[in-house]
């Protein structure tokens, strides 16, 4: 016992992921995002979709959970994050009327013009999809500072549009989960003309003649295109949709086959969804892109299987979201 020495110990238990306190990925925490490159943020949110479960707010406390066993490097990328790049955990944004959508879609807002203030490139984890909208509206159009004060481009993972305009409200939320893709466009955040949605699927409300066309303007690839077209060919459209606008990826777990992510909020099932090594060559092809931040939404923890697949695969999709901004900023040193 005498040489039991608490801080080497210590050292030699970090890759162990049920060891300390959980953060995102095992990162340090530290809240000042002027300290962090790319910030991992929980958006604990479930007011802006009130048409299904409603416990997506507890999606960031699984991923800190389960995800220090994905604190490992990137093959493919030949990078090592956590020793290349500083990450941080910066916490969750404080939501103090969290059943409020229409306040807390403010304060998320509010938050994230704080965030980009400070340089930092933030890859969250939700909470349903209308935290999108005004994580978009602080890092799009005037005034934001990563992206230069352009419009973003859009790539949106989702088995559903989430650009309803026909409908004034979504059981009374105005800026929720099916209108964010929306009012992104109009309010001058989003370049409709370089944004793509990526996987939709399964039956709408009223049959569409072209599923794949938008009301909005967006480029429409569904899922039963991608399966036809092939993913080499879903990347080239993507990438020629994108350009050289900045981009910001959201990705809603239920763009996921069932079999990969049971514990989703808006569960699309009986239709073949992506599975998630599609998804992952999918983002493989954004490698390059100057990726201004990111999200992952519609988590469901307390529906998810015993060992935490969706959890799991939620880290995973974290992971690589972070790696492609990783890597984007180790090519500009």
């Amino acid at each position: 016992m005498d040489e039991y020495d608490p801080k080497e110990a210590a050292k030699q238990m970090q890759a162990w992921y049920w060891w300390g306190i959980p953060t995102f990925f095992k990162c340090p925490w530290d809240e000042d995002p002027a300290k962090s490159e790319i910030g991992l943020i929980g958006v604990p949110h479930s007011a802006g979709n009130g048409s299904t479960e409603r416990d997506q707010h507890l999606g960031p406390r699984q991923i800190r959970n389960v995800s220090g066993r994905l604190r490992r490097a990137h093959q493919a990328f030949r990078l090592t994050p956590w020793e290349e790049l500083t990450i941080h955990d910066l916490g969750d944004v404080p939501l103090p009327e969290a059943m409020n959508n229409e306040a807390s879609v403010a304060h998320i807002e509010a938050y994230y013009r704080l965030i980009d203030a400070a340089g930092c490139r933030p890859v969250s984890f939700g909470g349903d999809h209308s935290i999108s909208g005004p994580i978009l509206k602080a890092l799009g159009g005037e005034g934001s500072r990563i992206a230069g004060g352009r419009q973003l481009a859009l790539v949106h993972f989702d088995a559903h549009r989430d650009d309803y305009e026909h409908m004034p409200h979504w059981l009374g939320a105005k800026r929720s989960a099916a209108h964010w893709a929306a009012y992104t466009v109009h309010e001058g955040a989003v370049d409709v003309d370089h944004s793509i949605q990526l996987g939709i699927r399964g039956n709408p409300m009223k049959p569409r003649e072209d599923p794949a066309e938008s009301d909005t303007g967006y480029r429409v690839v569904p899922a039963d295109e991608i399966f036809e077209i092939g993913l080499e060919n879903t990347i080239q459209i993507m990438r020629e949709r994108i350009g050289e606008a900045p981009v910001y990826v959201s990705f809603d777990l239920d763009v996921l086959d069932p079999a990969d992510a049971p514990g989703v909020s808006n569960l699309e099932a009986g239709y073949r969804g992506l599975r998630t090594w599609e998804a992952i060559k999918i983002l493989h092809g954004l490698r390059g892109c100057n990726i201004i931040g990111a999200d992952i939404v519609c988590p469901m923890p307390t529906v998810d299987s015993p060992n935490q697949i969706t959890g799991l695969t939620g880290s995973v999709l974290m992971f690589e979201l972070l790696c492609l901004i990783g890597d984007y900023l180790r090519g500009q040193r």
